[in-house]
């Protein structure tokens, strides 16, 4: 495996350099797994894939699978809000599109991969261009209304989807809309492999079988995997590999390294 750290790949007016961690296996033309971090749109790091989770268990596991990786900053809420992000991850992807070929990586085979916050981002990227293979979606709000209806006792100001829309939903119902993946679908979205736990108390799992269904309702290849007991994060979860080899398993046959005809 080689590293490259702190690539500088885009810098909007007024606002910090964003970077990011390029991770390529030893062989030429690898797939690109584009990861988005977690952090309720309002903290995080591109260096930590899961907090609580080594880089050897997450990173590396990937890269292991033949897959390049990477991890991208995009602007948190108290920078900017919807749809800074959308722009953040579309530079980062011009950037490793227009560059891939000096870092051994096959950029017409991307992966949006998200956790968290990360996970809204990376759907609604790969819902509105057409060069994405599949999108990972771990536990991420689908639908900013329903959410707006789900206790997290703050008030509608301060919730973390407030903050990144710069008021509440139902306040700003147009933004609330485009910045919801279950009301962003269409017939010709690419795959959607989808993981939460049952037990998630930050964003409940009924946000993902929303998206679900309306990836159903479009004929779109989905898959939920429910994690009975899993929390927000994958708290709660004695091993985690079997839920990184599931999406890894994704990921290749969506960028063609795998080419066995399976569910996604």
């Amino acid at each position: 495996m080689t590293s490259f750290r702190e690539v500088d790949v885009a810098q909007q007016d007024g606002y910090r350099p964003l970077s990011l961690d390029l991770r390529t296996p030893d062989i030429e033309g690898a797939p690109l797994v584009v990861f988005l971090h977690g952090g309720g749109f309002l903290r995080g790091s591109r260096k930590v894939f899961t907090p609580g989770i080594a880089d050897a268990d997450s990173f590396d596991r990937i890269v292991a699978a033949g897959l390049a990786v990477a991890s991208c900053e995009y602007r948190l809420s108290g920078e900017a809000c919807f749809p800074a992000q959308l722009d953040d991850v579309d530079a980062a992807l011009a950037w490793l599109q227009e560059h891939s070929g000096a870092y051994g990586v096959d950029a017409s085979r991307i992966v949006l991969w998200g956790v968290s916050a990360g996970a809204t981002i990376a759907a609604l990227a790969g819902l509105r261009r057409d060069d994405i293979a599949g999108v990972v979606d771990w536990f991420g709000p689908a639908d900013l209304f329903t959410m707006a209806e789900y206790d997290t006792r703050e008030t509608a100001e301060a919730t973390r989807e407030a903050r990144w829309l710069g008021g509440p939903a139902m306040q700003n119902p147009d933004l609330a809309r485009a910045a919801s993946p279950a009301l962003q679908v269409h017939p010709q979205a690419p795959p959607f492999h989808i993981a939460h736990g049952t037990a998630d108390t930050h964003v409940p799992i009924a946000q993902s079988e929303e998206l679900l269904s309306a990836l159903d309702a479009h004929g779109v290849p989905a898959h939920l995997h429910r994690v009975q007991g899993g929390q927000h994060f994958w708290q709660g979860v004695a091993d985690t590999a079997p839920l990184f080899d599931s999406a890894i398993d994704f990921t290749r046959r969506v960028t063609r390294l795998d080419t066995k005809d399976t569910d996604v």
